[in-house]
């Protein structure tokens, strides 16, 4: 195998694979077990009103890709030390890899814009009469 620009970024991919997996299981853990929804929909940093409400789609979504990420690592893993024969080239671990990753963000993003609605200037206009009236 010579070295070059490929194979660097072919192994760098790789064991970013690692870190992106640990994260996103943190984060399930966080969710599921210590009941952290600090990390839940967040937009530009903000949490929602009710992030508990979201916090089994975080879950899930978070779950899932770092599951399939997980299964990657195995399965490359495997490939190299010889356990398992099978036809799993460069190709098809990265689009799984690629794809779980642009969905994971994605579906998280879906879920922020879901958990802060915007506001209509008609929803907008009834609110301003209370809040001016707490002045």
């Amino acid at each position: 195998m010579v070295f070059d620009v490929s194979v660097a970024l072919t192994w760098i991919l790789f064991l970013a694979l690692f870190p992106i997996a640990f994260f996103w299981l943190r984060r399930v853990w966080r969710i599921v077990v210590k009941r952290d929804f600090s990390e839940v929909a967040l937009k530009r940093g903000e949490s929602p009103a009710n992030p508990a409400r979201y916090a089994p789609f975080a879950a899930a979504i978070n779950f899932i890709g770092g599951i399939i990420i997980v299964f990657v690592i195995l399965g490359v893993l495997f490939v190299i030390f010889g356990f398992i024969t099978a036809d799993f080239d460069y190709e098809t671990w990265s689009a799984i890899a690629g794809s779980t990753i642009w969905m994971k963000f994605i579906f998280d993003f879906i879920l922020s814009r879901q958990a802060h609605p915007i506001i209509g200037k008609k929803r907008a206009q009834q609110d301003r009469p209370a809040r001016d009236a707490g002045k």
